[in-house]
Parts: structure tokens; C-alpha cells; sequence
């Protein structure tokens, strides 16, 4: 029989988040002695290891980051029924979401914002790579994640999802669209072929160490280019479309407001789709915050 306590799910929080037992008892304030005991009661207790101690400090278990998952969303709950019943003040909002650099994600961000942005809240947007995004939603850092499916990383991802407890629902399917800045000299057709695109460097995300095709987040990452241009941020990204006359590839949906008339999306001609979704947990029920920001 469990006898957890939210002392325990503390404790192993802040271990996680210093990665060291030393740097985390001085920030709680106990004896390093007395904070590595409270782990390995803690991980006695629930029979799994959470942490592997190594000279250069520690680091996480896979069934350590799932267990931290649940304990950062327990302690989560347990800090907004604080809030919102024994504090005179509003209840704080949280909110977390992890995403592909999609700009119709910042937009929706926003309005999250301004419809549930009360005089205190704290809301997390991640903008960031294919597998730290699925990671991100499996040890609950996340509540959802955005990503895409096409007829080629289908089956791939759709395996990962399964064997983490995720599930994907789909927003939109989308054609794709080729971005590029309004001055590129392609920027006056109404479609465009991908022989078109030859000459003009092909701008995409770095994936880190997941560097495969199937987490790419542009359609059609298997083709050859002679000229290619990986970034990290869509700021980059949009630097290099105006700069280089580069493009990327992507759905056709970008709000204009978030950069201005500058860059524009024509229809790509490919016989392939975009499958926009949501990643959930299958245990995790949606908050209203998780609902509304899914109706966006």
C-alpha cells in the first residue's frame, strides 16, 4: 500500500530539476543526508528507480521521468485547489503546451491568453523538436503537443504514440503550401512546382539527436536539395525566407499579423497531405484551459 506523501513528490521534483542531490537540498533547505534518504525511501516504496547517482551527479530513469510526470501534475492540482480554497487570492492558471514551430499555434497561444489570462497566471508554450515534443506529453511536462502526420512518418509515429499511452486527434488536414517572402521571385504564382524550388535553399527545423526523417517537421523531407539551411527557432527561419529567398514547407495556415504582409504561402503542387493533430495522455483528463486552446 502506497503512503506517498506531497513532501516525497517535492523532494524528488526538485532533484530532477537541479540534478543534484546537493544543489536540491540547499534550495530546500535540508541536509543532503536527509534528502537522499527521503529518495531511496521514496523509490523503495513505489519499487522503481528514479535516479542513477553517478559521479557527475544524477540523472533520470525512463521510469523515473514517467513517475515525475504523474508527481508534477499531482503537485499542479494540488497547488490550484490551494489557490482557488484556502488563498483570498484568484486562483493562478496554468497551462503547458509543447509544439512543432507551427505560427497558427502561437496564435491560438495568444488568445488562451487573453480569455483566461487572469492577474497572476503561468503559461508554458514550447516550441520544439518532433520526439522532445511526444517526451514532453508522455511525462505529463506537457498537457498537449502539436505535431503532424503525412502517408510516410504515419506509421511511425502513430507506434511511438502508442507505446508511451499517447493518443492523436486530428485538427485540420491541410495541402501543402511552400512559404516564402513576398519579394521571392516566385512569390506571383498561383501554385508551384517542387523543380520550381531548385535553385532557392530549403530551409527546415533541426531535430537534435532524432535527426530522422520521420520526426522531420516539413513534408517531403526525403527530397534530394542542393541547398539546405537548418535552424532552431522560427524567427530564424523567417529571417532567412526574406534574406536568402529561402522556403520551407508547410500547411498553408499562417496568421498575417504574427510577421506582417512579408511572407505568404502558395499552394504546392504534390499529391500529399498534412495531418494536423493533438497528443494527449490517455490517463490525463483536459482542463478547460486543454479544451479551449483545442477549439482554436
Amino acid at each position: 500500500m502506497f503512503n506517498l506523501t506531497l513532501q516525497q513528490l517535492k523532494y524528488a521534483l526538485e532533484v530532477a530539476s537541479k540534478g543534484s542531490m546537493n544543489e536540491a537540498a540547499r534550495s530546500l533547505f535540508i541536509s543532503q543526508p536527509r534528502l537522499s534518504n527521503a529518495i531511496k525511501e521514496l523509490e523503495k516504496e513505489i519499487k522503481i528507480t528514479i535516479f542513477i547517482r553517478t559521479n557527475r551527479g544524477i540523472t533520470v530513469t525512463n521510469e523515473g521521468a514517467e513517475f515525475l510526470g504523474y508527481a508534477r501534475q499531482v503537485l499542479q492540482q494540488f497547488n490550484m485547489l490551494e489557490e482557488k480554497y484556502l488563498s483570498e487570492k484568484p486562483a493562478k492558471q496554468h497551462f503547458s503546451i509543447s509544439t512543432q514551430h507551427y505560427t497558427f499555434a502561437a496564435n491560438a497561444f495568444v488568445e488562451l491568453v487573453k480569455q483566461f489570462g487572469a492577474s497572476e497566471y503561468g503559461f508554458t508554450l514550447r516550441e520544439t523538436k518532433t520526439y522532445e515534443i511526444i517526451e514532453d506529453v508522455k511525462t505529463l511536462r506537457s498537457e498537449l503537443g502539436i505535431i503532424y502526420l503525412s502517408n510516410y512518418n504515419e506509421s511511425v509515429l502513430l507506434k511511438l504514440l502508442k507505446e508511451r499511452d499517447l493518443t492523436f486527434s486530428e485538427l485540420f488536414t491541410a495541402k501543402p503550401h511552400v512559404f516564402i517572402s513576398k519579394s521571392h521571385p516566385l512569390a506571383d504564382k498561383e501554385s508551384i512546382n517542387l523543380e520550381e524550388l531548385d535553385d532557392y535553399p530549403c530551409l527546415s527545423f533541426e531535430q537534435g539527436e532524432y535527426n530522422s526523417f520521420y520526426f522531420s517537421e516539413e513534408i517531403l523531407s526525403t527530397r534530394s536539395v542542393k541547398k539546405s539551411i537548418k535552424v532552431s527557432d522560427r524567427a530564424a527561419i523567417v529571417n532567412f525566407m526574406i534574406g536568402l529567398d529561402g522556403y520551407t514547407i508547410s500547411s498553408g495556415v499562417f496568421p498575417k499579423y504574427l510577421h506582417g504582409d512579408n511572407i505568404i504561402a502558395v499552394p504546392l503542387n504534390v499529391d500529399e497531405l498534412i495531418r494536423v493533430g493533438i497528443i494527449q495522455h490517455r490517463d490525463v483528463t483536459l482542463s478547460d484551459l486543454v479544451k479551449y486552446m483545442w477549439k482554436l
